[in-house]
C-alpha cells in the first residue's frame, strides 16, 4: 500500500470524511468506526496518520490519530483527545418528537452561534441503544468572555501572607489531618475580577487549564439557561433556556462530568482525578476521625456545597463540647443515686408502700400504692438533678458561641474562597422558567429597561390569601393528630387498668416487673405519634411544594427562601409539638379528686393526664428519645441504604472498559436544585431537639453528634459515588438558615427555662429543702409526704369511684379512708379544704422567679459574648485591606506599562484593527449575555 504522507494525507483524509458524512446518513456513526479501525490498523501496521483533522480542519499538533482512536470511552475529552467536555445533554430520539426534534437543531445552532462546540454520540453507541448524548466544549474565547461578564475572580499574583503560626503540639492533630495536596490542592493567590482586555495581567500558564472544571462548567450552564431555541425571524423571548427545555422534554438530562471513576485514578495525566482523591480521604468512613478537605471539596462541586459541607463539620465539632457537658452531667446523677433520698422514700415499704393513690383513672382505675413507681422515680432522678440546671444554662450559653464562632468561620472562608465581594444580584435577577410561563403580564424593568412578565398585585394578594389558608388548615391537622394521640394515652391507661382487674392480687400499677402502666403509655405513644410524623412528612413536603409552586416566586433564591421558611415550619409543628404537650401541658390542668378536669367535657370521661409522683420529666425524655433517634435512623437508611441498593447495578456497568463516562454519570441519580434544602432542613431539626429540649435529656448532644459523624460520611459518599456531578454555583453564607438557627437559639433559651421550672421537679425540692423542712438540717426527708395531699375516699363522686373488681386485695375501705394526689391543697376537714395552700402559691413564685432569672443571665451572657467576640477576625480583616491595596497597585502599575508600551509602539507602527467572528455569533452571544 502506498504511504500517504503530509499535506496530501491530510486532504486525502478530509475529503475522504466529507464524502462518508455526506453518503452514510444515520449509519454514519457506525461506518465511521469502521474506518476509523481501518485507518487504525494500517497505523500499526507502520502507516502514519499524523495530524489528522476531523472536525472543521483544525490542527491538534501534538497529538496522533493512533492516541484518539485507542482511548478508552471512559474519558472526558472529545474524539480528538485535546477538548474537554465541560458539559452533557442527553435525549431520546422520539418517532413523534418532531417538535422536540425542532428545538434541539434551533438551540444547539444558537449554542454554536455563542461559540460552543459539540461533539454528538449515536444512541447506536449507548448501552440503552436509545440515548443521545451532545458533549459540549467551551473554548478560550467563551470562558474568557463569560468570565468577565459573570466577574470570576482569577489569581493574578501568588500570595506572599503565610497561612498561620505554628500551633503549640501541633503533633497531637498529625492523626487528624490529611496530606497537604489534598487540604490545599493549589496554592493560595491574590485574586482579582477577570477582565478580558488585561489577559497579560493575570497568571495564565495555560488557557487549557486557567479555568479549573467547576468554573468551566458553571459558565456553560450559564450559557445553557439563556440560550435561545427560536427560530432567528421569531423573537420569542419565552423560549430560551436548559431549564425550558428539560421541563418539556426536549432534553431529557443536563449535567458536567465527574473527572473520573470514584474508585481509581484516571489514566489520562491532563485529569486531576479530583472525584478519586475525595472519595480516598473523605467519603470512606474509615475516614471519620479526618478533617474535611473543604478546599478540595469547594473546588470540584463549587462554594455553595463547601459552604453546607463547612458547617455540618464546624457543627459537629461544637457538639463536642456540649455532648463531653451532657456526659458528665448524666453521670452525675448516676454518681448521685444512693444519695436520692425521694426515690429512697418512695421505694421504702415504710413510707412509699404505706401511701394510698387516689385512682389515675374514673371506674376502671383503683387505688395504687405509692413504691410501685420505685423505678421510675429513680430513672427521673438520672434526669432531673441538681447538675441539669447547670446544664440547661451552658446549652444556652453553647449555642450562641456555635453561631458567633461559626460567622468568623464563615468569614474566613469567603475570603479564602474568593466570596469577600460577593453578591447575589445575578441570582435574584435570574427568573424561573416557571414565572415566566405562568405571568403573562408584561412591564418594564428599570434595571434592565426590558420588558418582562410580571404577577399582579390582586393576583398576588389571592395567592397569597390561599397559600396561609392552606399552612393554616395543615397545621391544624398536626394538632388534630396529636390530640388524637392523646385520646390514646387516656384510653390505653384505662385499657391497662381494665386489664389488671381480674387479677386483684397483683399490684394495680405494676405491668410485668419493670414496666408501670404510665411508661408503657408514654412509649407506645411515643412510637405512634413518630409514625405520624414520618407519614406527614411525606405529605407537608409536597404541600409545601405545591403552595411555593402556587405563589410562582420571581427568582430562585426567592423559591428556595419560601420553601424553606413553609418547610421549616411544617415540621417544627410536626415534630415538636408532642414534646410541647408533654412539657407544658401534660399534668398542669388536672384538677382533684371530685372535680378533675375532662378533655372534652365531663360526660367524655376522659380525664387529663396526670404526672408520675417523679415528675413529667422522664416521659418528655421518652418521647424525646424515641422522636430523636427515630428520625436519625430512618434518614440514614434512606440516604445511605436506598441509594447503595438502587444504584448496585449501575455500579456493576461503570466497571466495564466499554461503559463511557457520560453514561456512568448518566445513570447516577441527579442532584436537584434543593438536594441541600433537604440536607439543611434534616440537621436544623436535630438542632431544635438538643437545645430546645435538652434539659430533659442530656444525652442528645451526644446522640446528634454520634449522627453527625455518620452523617458528614454518608453525605460525602452519596456527593461522591451516587449523585451526578452538580454544576458548581457561589455562596457565601448559609442563606435563610442562619435566621432560622438564631430564632431557635433564642427560643431555647426559654423553653430549657419553664422545663426546669414547671416539668422538672427542682424548683419545689428546693423550696422544700430551704423555707418547708421541719428540721434544723437541711435535708430531703419528709419531701414525698410533704408534696402529696390527701382526700377523703367518701366524698369521690360516683363517676370516678372505681369499680368492684378493679379493687386491688390489699384495699380495706374500713381502714384506709383517704388517699393521697399530687398537689399543695389544704386536707379535708379544713375550712378551706382542697383549696391552695399557701406552699403552692411560694413555688409558683419560686418557679418566675427562677424563669426570669435564668432567662435574663443566660440572655446577658449570650449578648455579652456576642459583643465580645467580633464576627470577623481581625486577621481576615487584615488580609482582605492587603488584598485589596495590593490589586489597586498592580492595576496601577499595569496600566501605567500599558500606557507606555503603546505610546512607544504609535511612533513606529499604526494598531491593526480587531478581527471580529461573524455578526450572527455576535447577536447570539449578546442574547445569551
Amino acid at each position: 500500500m502506498r504511504r500517504i504522507t503530509g499535506k496530501a494525507r491530510d486532504d486525502i483524509l478530509i475529503e475522504m470524511k466529507s464524502a462518508m458524512d455526506s453518503q452514510i446518513g444515520e449509519d454514519g456513526p457506525a461506518v465511521l468506526t469502521a474506518f476509523r479501525m481501518k485507518l487504525l490498523t494500517e497505523e500499526c501496521n507502520g502507516h502514519s496518520l499524523n495530524n489528522f483533522v476531523e472536525d472543521g480542519g483544525t490542527q491538534l499538533p501534538g497529538h496522533t490519530e493512533t492516541d484518539r482512536l485507542q482511548q478508552n470511552k471512559d474519558t472526558v475529552f472529545f474524539r480528538d483527545g485535546v477538548r474537554r467536555i465541560d458539559f452533557i445533554l442527553s435525549y431520546l430520539d422520539d418517532k413523534d418528537g418532531e417538535k422536540k426534534q425542532e428545538r434541539r437543531r434551533e438551540f444547539e445552532a444558537n449554542l454554536k452561534k455563542a461559540g460552543l462546540e459539540l461533539e454528538t454520540e449515536d444512541k447506536s453507541d449507548s448501552d440503552d441503544l436509545k440515548t443521545y448524548f451532545l458533549k459540549i466544549h467551551a473554548p478560550w474565547e467563551v470562558l474568557a468572555t463569560y468570565a468577565d461578564v459573570l466577574k470570576i475572580k482569577v489569581p493574578f499574583k501568588e500570595s506572599d501572607i503565610p497561612h498561620g503560626q505554628d500551633v503549640p503540639l501541633e503533633w497531637l492533630s498529625r492523626p487528624f489531618r490529611l496530606p497537604g495536596k489534598v487540604m490545599r490542592p493549589q496554592p493560595d493567590y491574590f485574586t482579582s475580577p477577570f477582565d478580558k482586555d488585561k489577559i497579560d495581567f493575570f497568571l495564565i500558564k495555560n488557557q487549557d487549564t486557567f479555568f479549573p472544571p467547576s468554573t468551566r462548567n458553571r459558565i456553560v450552564y450559564y450559557i445553557l439557561s439563556r440560550c435561545p431555541y427560536h427560530k432567528e425571524d421569531r423573537k420569542e423571548t419565552d423560549k430560551k433556556g436548559i431549564k425550558r427545555l428539560l421541563n418539556n422534554g426536549t432534553y431529557t438530562s443536563a449535567f458536567p462530568l465527574h473527572d473520573c471513576r470514584y474508585w481509581e485514578r484516571n489514566t489520562n495525566e491532563q485529569c486531576e482525578s479530583e472525584r478519586y482523591h475525595l472519595y480516598k480521604n473523605w467519603a470512606r468512613f474509615l475516614c471519620f476521625y479526618k478533617e474535611q478537605p473543604l478546599n478540595l471539596i469547594r473546588k470540584y462541586y463549587g462554594e455553595k456545597i463547601g459552604i453546607y459541607f463547612a458547617w455540618l463539620g464546624f457543627y459537629t465539632e461544637m457538639l463536642f463540647f456540649a455532648a463531653v457537658m451532657g456526659v458528665i452531667c448524666f453521670t452525675y446523677g448516676v454518681l448521685s443515686y444512693d444519695d436520692n433520698l425521694t426515690s429512697k422514700e418512695i421505694c421504702d415499704p415504710s413510707i412509699g408502700g404505706s401511701i394510698v393513690m387516689c385512682p389515675l383513672c374514673d371506674k376502671k382505675c383503683s387505688y395504687w400504692k405509692l413504691n410501685s413507681t420505685c423505678l421510675s422515680s429513680w430513672q427521673s432522678h438520672l434526669f432531673d438533678n441538681e447538675g441539669t440546671v447547670f446544664f440547661a444554662m451552658f446549652m444556652g450559653i453553647w449555642v450562641t458561641l456555635f453561631l458567633e464562632f461559626w460567622k468568623r468561620r464563615q468569614a474566613q472562608l469567603e475570603y479564602e474562597w474568593d466570596l469577600v465581594d460577593f453578591e447575589e444580584e445575578q441570582q435574584q435577577l435570574q427568573i424561573r422558567p416557571e414565572f415566566e410561563t405562568k405571568c403573562t403580564d408584561q412591564r418594564l424593568n428599570r434595571i434592565t429597561q426590558e420588558m418582562e412578565p410580571y404577577l399582579p398585585l390582586p393576583k398576588k394578594c389571592g395567592r397569597f390569601c390561599l397559600s396561609g389558608v392552606t399552612v393554616l388548615f395543615w397545621m391544624l391537622l398536626i394538632v388534630a393528630c396529636i390530640t388524637g394521640v392523646i385520646v390514646y394515652r387516656l384510653a390505653v391507661y384505662a385499657a391497662f387498668a381494665s386489664i389488671m382487674k381480674d387479677s386483684p392480687t397483683k399490684k394495680i400499677h405494676l405491668v410485668g416487673s419493670l414496666i408501670t402502666p404510665q411508661l408503657a403509655t408514654s412509649v407506645t405513644a411515643s412510637f405512634i405519634n413518630f409514625v405520624i410524623i414520618m407519614i406527614l412528612n411525606f405529605f407537608y413536603e409536597r404541600v409545601a411544594i405545591w403552595i411555593t409552586d402556587m405563589e410562582i416566586p420571581k427568582t430562585h433564591l426567592e423559591y428556595e427562601n419560601k420553601l424553606t421558611m413553609k418547610m421549616f415550619l411544617f415540621q417544627f409543628v410536626n415534630y415538636y409539638s408532642s414534646c410541647f404537650y408533654v412539657a407544658f401541658f401534660k399534668g398542669k390542668f388536672v384538677g382533684y379528686p371530685g372535680n378533675y378536669t375532662y378533655m372534652f367535657g365531663k360526660y367524655s370521661r376522659l380525664r387529663n393526664e396526670e404526672c408520675d409522683p417523679g415528675g413529667c420529666l422522664i416521659e418528655l425524655t421518652t418521647q424525646l428519645v424515641i422522636v430523636m433517634t427515630g428520625k436519625q435512623v430512618c434518614g440514614n437508611i434512606q440516604e445511605a441504604l436506598l441509594p447503595l441498593l438502587r444504584n448496585w447495578w449501575c455500579s456493576r456497568k461503570a466497571r466495564k472498559d466499554q461503559y463511557s463516562r457520560w453514561e456512568q454519570d448518566h445513570d447516577l441519580q441527579n442532584f436537584s436544585q434543593l438536594g441541600l434544602f433537604y440536607e439543611y432542613l434534616e440537621m436544623v431539626i436535630q438542632f431544635g431537639f438538643i437545645t430546645l429540649f435538652v434539659a430533659s435529656f442530656p444525652l442528645a448532644p451526644l446522640l446528634a453528634l454520634c449522627n453527625n459523624i455518620l452523617e458528614v460520611r454518608v453525605d460525602s459518599w452519596k456527593f461522591t459515588t451516587q449523585f451526578r456531578r452538580p454544576v458548581a454555583a457561589k455562596a457565601h453564607n448559609i442563606g435563610a438558615w442562619q435566621e432560622i438557627l438564631n430564632v431557635v437559639a433564642i427560643l431555647s433559651v426559654v423553653t430549657n427555662a419553664f422545663i426546669m421550672a414547671f416539668t422538672s421537679d427542682m424548683i419545689p425540692r428546693l423550696v422544700y429543702l430551704y423555707a418547708y423542712h421541719p428540721g434544723s438540717e437541711a435535708t430531703m426527708s419528709g419531701y414525698i409526704n410533704n408534696s402529696l395531699s390527701v382526700y377523703d375516699i367518701s366524698q369521690i363522686p360516683l363517676l370516678s369511684t372505681p369499680e368492684e373488681g378493679a379493687i386491688p386485695a390489699w384495699f380495706n375501705s374500713s381502714f384506709i379512708t383517704t388517699c393521697r394526689y399530687r398537689d399543695y391543697r389544704y386536707p379535708p376537714g379544713h375550712q378551706r379544704q382542697y383549696s391552695h395552700t399557701m406552699q403552692f402559691w411560694h413555688i409558683l413564685a419560686a418557679k418566675l422567679a427562677f424563669i426570669i432569672i435564668m432567662e435574663h443571665v443566660v440572655f446577658v451572657v449570650k449578648f455579652f459574648v456576642a459583643w465580645l467576640i467580633p464576627d470577623v477576625p481581625s486577621e481576615v480583616k487584615a488580609r482582605i485591606k492587603r488584598e485589596r491595596y495590593l490589586i489597586q497597585e498592580y492595576l496601577h502599575n499595569y496600566e501605567v506599562e500599558k500606557l507606555k508600551i503603546q505610546l512607544s509602539q504609535s511612533f513606529i507602527i499604526e494598531p491593526k484593527p480587531e478581527v471580529y467572528t461573524a455578526t450572527d455569533k455576535h447577536d447570539v452571544l449578546s442574547e445569551c449575555l
